[in-house]
């Protein structure tokens, strides 16, 4: 085997087309193996190279006679001493950080562990036993890929309608998707599921995390596993078990025919990454990649001991900001996945623990200066998950500009109020209009506000509404994980059942969490699954659940269909109307001295809410008007946006209650949109000042009916229903937004 000195970047195995140049970085290792195999059955490498050339503590090496597809591993050297933070140890094949394929999956033994299980003294001593048999292995790639014509859609993020989900979850149980494709990239890009995100209306998936996992040997033994896939093994490898080939090549040019796909339908990909700890955990974790790489480097130790690991994450070791490396390792993948992958953006789990430079949360870390400056990953979408499990983690509002994040306060105030609590009604405004108090003083838009209500951790929706107490049995762990306190109501019985009025006020509740999601300012964010009535049994931690638990069942009753269309129906509404979706936040003042409000807050007399109505324990009951003549917005080509005027009227509260309708001009009147009591489309008429009684437990929208909006409208529709014969592009109701107004004499406005 012919080894040339190579390069010591890029970092990896790199094909050039003449061989492969493989470098990897170890500060505080005395030697590196480069180990080669025949395949992933081999229980030996079948050569072993010692790698000498090291440059700025990196060790690299060029083998002119390797290929795309070899598979291979390192070994380590250097010393065995957990209380100084070092753990090396050449008996333990490791995976490099920067492998971009890994063909063969870790397969559980006790040679995993850098010491011998059940010793007395634990990790303190080093295990000899060799683990080749068992180790996971990487591959070499070949990146070559048509992309064609492919662009990012590059949706505006004040349009963006994200759907959470899970590529094998999503597809597995759907029977229009070609059996060897269920549960993989190319099923969640085959045309039955495209056609449903479209029809749905929306514009980007966002997909539990794909990089490489590693489920944990206690899950295992169960007979479960790490079905979401917060246990990160390769950070530029997706994982192989969403390859429908299964071949270390394949996956990953099938994850690029998944991202082409979306894209050429209009739809983004967005990936949940998990770059604040890694599947070794804590000193009691296997071996494999950066402990036994360089455990000082990459993890974030005790300062005073360093065989323990500082753990703000739950899951046993945090990566360490501090390291150049480390930020570098974080970049180098990120800018992997926009450039070589294509993909859109990032949500990154427990993002405040990658703010820790200390112990302290600093959001102007080294982390977020690093990801401003740069020129690729600062124009994409970047999501924070903006908490830990550590001190002072919780940090909702917190991030910096650029940043949207996950609105935890958003999903726990809509849920108190439609549970019915009292004194719920000005939290729960503010949410609706964007979370102004939240975001404004720092700059941000409400845009920042990811609002979300149910998500994968967590309650479904049809839970969310069947479910008072958490139901996780079958995690094996005695119903002791996950959350207890979900803000949820059963609606008067726990769990499944048939009684008719249950069941009728689970639907009416879930309709109400839905439209709130799609009216309220900011970024909505679907689970996916909850459009379809999913339901997890009421296990709020499904993280093992691989099986039927998490798997959406495509084969819907009447009931759900019924919901799906509601669902359908709010979200385009959402996209149709520019007064749902602003850029800014209200004003709640009069625009350009004229005599309209942008936002005007009322109670069921009609007149505006008092300051005793706000803050009364009592109130469960308000009603919105969103000016669409008062945005005070441009579009791209510098002209004036104009939707119609809405009015919104909510009831969290067990009695019906009269709403007196704000005003109108002369030849307006009121048209309602739908009503969540009956979740039906209806165009039924009602003149300025008239009553309309909202339900029980409802919600109800209703739009200023004008001849000349109402023309306009139709056109716009027309545009629409033609544009969709042709080649899908574009979410297609985008374009089928109100005309603007640009004639030298509008209407007199709405009053």
């Amino acid at each position: 085997m012919r080894v040339w000195p190579g390069s010591p970047y890029p970092l990896g195995a790199t094909w050039n087309g003449m061989g492969v140049n493989f470098a990897i970085y170890c500060e505080h290792g005395t030697g590196v193996e480069l180990c080669l195999f025949d395949d992933v059955r081999a229980t030996r490498e079948s050569a072993r190279i010692k790698l000498v050339e090291q440059t700025d503590q990196v060790w690299h090496g060029f083998l002119p006679d390797v290929q795309p597809g070899q598979i291979y591993g390192y070994r380590i050297h250097g010393p065995y001493e957990p209380k100084n933070g070092h753990r090396f140890n050449p008996a333990k094949l490791v995976v490099d950080p920067y492998a971009k394929s890994i063909a063969r999956p870790i397969q559980w033994s006790d040679e995993m562990f850098g010491y011998p299980i059940g010793h007395p003294d634990a990790d303190l001593v080093r295990d000899d036993r060799d683990n080749a048999a068992f180790a996971p292995l990487a591959a070499v790639v070949d990146p070559a890929f048509v992309w064609g014509d492919d662009r990012p859609p590059a949706t505006p993020l004040h349009r963006t309608v994200i759907y959470e989900t899970h590529v094998k979850g999503l597809t597995q149980l759907h029977p229009a998707v070609p059996p060897p494709f269920r549960g993989t990239y190319l099923g969640l890009a085959s045309e039955p599921v495209l056609r449903h995100l479209l029809d749905l209306g929306v514009t980007a998936v966002e997909l539990l995390p794909v990089h490489h996992h590693t489920p944990e040997r206690s899950l295992v033994e169960r007979g479960l596993t790490d079905y979401w896939g917060y246990n990160t093994l390769a950070f530029f490898a997706p994982d192989i078990r969403y390859s429908a080939s299964k071949e270390p090549l394949q996956s990953v040019r099938e994850f690029k025919m998944m991202v082409r796909g979306l894209h050429a339908v209009g739809l983004e990909v967005i990936l949940d990454v998990v770059y604040n700890h890694t599947a070794e955990g804590n000193h009691l974790g296997p071996t494999l990649s950066l402990r036994g790489i360089d455990n000082l480097s990459y993890y974030r130790l005790v300062a005073d001991n360093k065989r323990y690991y500082m753990d703000y994450t739950g899951c046993g070791n945090t990566l360490n900001m501090q390291s150049q490396r480390v930020l570098a390792l974080i970049m180098d993948s990120l800018r992997y996945w926009v450039t070589e992958m294509h993909v859109d953006g990032f949500r990154f789990d427990l993002a405040s623990a990658l703010a820790r430079e200390l112990h302290e949360v600093d959001q102007l870390g080294a982390f977020f200066d690093i990801i401003h400056q740069d020129p690729i990953i600062s124009q994409v979408k970047l999501i924070a998950e903006p908490w830990d499990l550590g001190e002072g983690g919780y940090q909702v509002g917190n991030f910096p500009v650029g940043w949207a994040e996950w609105n935890g306060k958003y999903r726990d105030s809509v849920r108190r109020f439609w549970r019915g609590d009292g004194g719920q009604v000005s939290e729960f405004a503010t949410r609706l209009a964007g979370s102004s108090d939240l975001y404004e003083r720092s700059g941000r838009r409400p845009y920042a506000s990811i609002n979300f209500i149910t998500a994968h951790d967590g309650f479904t929706l049809q839970d969310l509404v069947s479910y008072n107490e958490k139901h996780n049995e079958a995690n094996g762990e005695g119903n002791r994980d996950g959350a207890n306190d979900n803000e949820s109501w059963n609606c008067g019985v726990e769990g499944p059942t048939d009684h008719p009025e249950v069941v009728a006020l689970r639907e009416r509740q879930k309709r109400n969490f839905f439209a709130t999601l799609m009216l309220s300012q900011g970024v909505p964010m679907i689970r996916g699954g909850d459009e379809l009535s999913q339901s997890q049994g009421g296990n709020n931690n499904a993280y093992c659940q691989d099986n039927d638990i998490t798997w959406l069942d495509w084969k819907l009753t009447p009931q759900q269909i019924e919901f799906l269309d509601f669902a359908r129906q709010v979200v385009h509404l959402r996209h149709e109307q520019p007064v749902l979706h602003r850029r800014r936040f209200f004003q709640g003042g009069r625009i350009r001295g004229a005599d309209i409000k942008d936002i005007t807050w009322f109670a069921p007399d009609g007149g505006e809410m008092a300051d005793e109505a706000w803050t009364s324990s009592l109130a469960r009951a308000l009603g919105v008007r969103l000016a669409g003549d008062a945005i005070d917005e441009r579009d791209e080509r510098g002209e004036r946006i104009t939707g119609d005027t809405l009015v919104l009227l909510l009831n969290a509260g067990d009695a019906d209650v009269p709403f007196k309708l704000p005003p109108v001009a002369a030849r307006c009147h009121w048209e309602v949109v739908f009503d969540s009591a009956n979740g039906q489309e209806q165009a039924v008429p009602y003149d300025g000042g008239q009553e309309y009684e909202i339900q029980a437990r409802s919600i109800a929208v209703l739009l200023l009916y004008r001849e000349k909006r109402r023309r306009l409208s139709d056109r716009a529709q027309r545009l629409a229903d033609l544009a969709t014969l042709g080649v899908p592009a574009r979410i297609r109701v985008t374009s089928a937004a109100p005309a603007k107004v640009t004639d030298d004499t509008p209407a007199a406005p709405e009053r």
